[in-house]
């Protein structure tokens, strides 16, 4: 520390003392200082929701969260939860997430599928879910702790992340947040062959799902969010995704994929969701991502279960060196 930063802090504390000190003969009692830190740590702030206003702590200590997207979101604001939910799949969090911190939660049941029993057990001071997931849910919830619902999760990952921010009080880290990943999205653009190039790539994603159709992603989901922010070229049967969210088809009509990269993932099984005899088929291998060995394989719970800032980090890094491969 230099010294003229060492004086400053010097001379701070000495007004800070100053001022404790002129506080005490103004005739400040123990009663009065106790009552003081009561009122903080009761004080609320009021955060707009899905399901209307509600008031929440001003610095929340016992935080349930009841989706990945709340997960990271929490983690990410450097809120350290006391309970979540975990996939329906599969059991523990996803290992995109600083073990550190994820051996520290309770896991209170399934996503959408909660344990009442077990949210009240962690007395929380604030829950985080979304309409979609837990809005059947939500007078239980609420008679549990303040609860802030987002309206639902994927596309709106970035409206959401404000929203937990102002639940949990943390929008000042939540700016520096936004602008990391906005100057990180600028810095992979320039690293692929910058914005032109982008655009004249096309790229779809691929999900095989287990117990349902294969899934072309469109572009209101969280990966298809990314992909526009870096300005990635999307084909055209991602404009007959229903809802902007996924066309889905049959392994035999998987050709339809086509593109100049292709990524996938998968949920579930891979023998079951179909993962396996898909690939080996002519159709798959002669997509054009196929013959020119640019069909890349993710993990399932980072690139479309992650949904928040760490996730997106941490996409944007395999992104950059995969297509600059």
């Amino acid at each position: 520390m230099s010294t003229a930063l060492r004086r400053r802090g010097i001379a701070l504390g000495a007004l800070a003392l100053a001022g404790a000190l002129a506080l005490s003969a103004c005739g400040s009692s123990d009663s009065d200082s106790d009552d003081s830190a009561r009122t903080d740590a009761a004080a609320t702030h009021t955060v707009r929701t899905a399901m209307g206003d509600v008031k929440v702590p001003v610095a929340p200590e016992r935080v349930v969260v009841l989706d990945t997207g709340e997960l990271d979101s929490a983690l990410t604001l450097g809120v350290q939860p006391v309970g979540a939910t975990h996939s329906a799949t599969e059991d523990g969090f996803p290992a995109y997430l600083p073990a550190e911190k994820t051996k520290k939660l309770t896991e209170v049941g399934e996503i959408a599928n909660p344990s009442m029993e077990t949210v009240a057990s962690l007395k929380p001071d604030l829950i985080l879910t979304s309409k979609v997931r837990d809005g059947d849910r939500y007078e239980q919830l609420s008679a549990i702790a303040p609860t802030v619902m987002t309206e639902s999760t994927g596309t709106a990952w970035k409206e959401n992340f404000q929203v937990h921010a102002d639940a949990l009080g943390k929008q000042d880290e939540a700016k520096k947040i936004v602008a990391a990943y906005d100057a990180h999205v600028a810095e992979v653009t320039e690293a692929i062959g910058g914005k032109e190039k982008a655009a004249a790539t096309d790229i779809n994603f691929v999900r095989f799902v287990e117990g349902a159709d294969i899934r072309i992603y469109g572009k209101q989901n969280y990966i298809g969010s990314i992909l526009a922010d870096l300005g990635m070229g999307r084909p055209a049967i991602t404009d007959k995704a229903k809802d902007g969210f996924s066309y889905d088809v049959s392994p035999e009509k998987i050709d339809l994929a086509d593109a100049d990269v292709v990524f996938t993932s998968t949920y579930g099984d891979p023998d079951k969701a179909g993962t396996t005899k898909t690939m080996k088929s002519g159709l798959w291998k002669g997509l054009t991502a196929s013959e020119n060995g640019k069909v890349f394989k993710v993990d399932d719970r980072l690139w479309i279960a992650g949904i928040g800032y760490t996730a997106a980090g941490q996409i944007l890094d395999e992104f950059q060196t995969k297509m600059a491969g």
